[in-house]
């Protein structure tokens, strides 16, 4: 009996081990960003693979994550600087994914920073699996996906990520 539950524990543990490293793999520089599919505020689904065709910044974030409202304004001057179709016809968009849990507080924030550009949302907190699936520990976090819908870059902010666009969108 004892030999049985080892053997048990040991496929368990490898069927979990394999799991676990598949969706460490997803997430990488150079790996398809796995599909995206939540409602807007007004609860129209939105799917990250209907942004192909032009870079997309992948924001996840949350009204009770400091760091990540105080990112807004910047992101806003991003938006406004290169949502704008460039000579080669591609452009920056953006897909905020709140990880927040009470939809009166996201949707304050959202008028509060005049966002305009896609916000998504199933108000699940950590519990999301759009969360589990790109293994989200701590916020903010973005990254950005190409025209195919493949990463890449992950997690800059600020001037890095500014730079990272500009350049980006000057080559393409």
């Amino acid at each position: 009996m004892k030999k049985l539950s080892t053997i048990y524990f040991l496929l368990f543990t490898l069927i979990i081990g394999n799991d676990l490293n598949a969706q460490g793999n997803q997430i990488q520089i150079g790996s398809l960003a796995p599909e995206i599919a939540l409602p807007t505020p007004k609860g129209d689904k939105v799917m990250l693979s209907s942004m192909r065709g032009n870079l997309v910044l992948v924001d996840f974030w949350a009204t009770w994550c400091a760091p990540c409202v105080e990112e807004q304004p910047e992101l806003k001057k991003l938006y406004s600087k290169y949502n704008h179709a460039n000579s080669k016809g591609k452009k920056l968009e953006i897909v905020g994914v709140s990880l927040d849990n009470k939809k009166e507080a996201w949707e304050k924030t959202i008028r509060k920073f005049n966002i305009k550009w896609t916000q998504v949302s199933d108000l699940k907190f950590w519990t999301s699996p759009v969360a589990k699936t790109y293994n989200i520990q701590a916020l903010p976090y973005n990254l950005l996906v190409d025209e195919k819908g493949y990463i890449v870059a992950l997690n800059l902010h600020g001037k890095e990520l500014e730079s990272f666009i500009d350049s980006y969108l000057q080559k393409k």
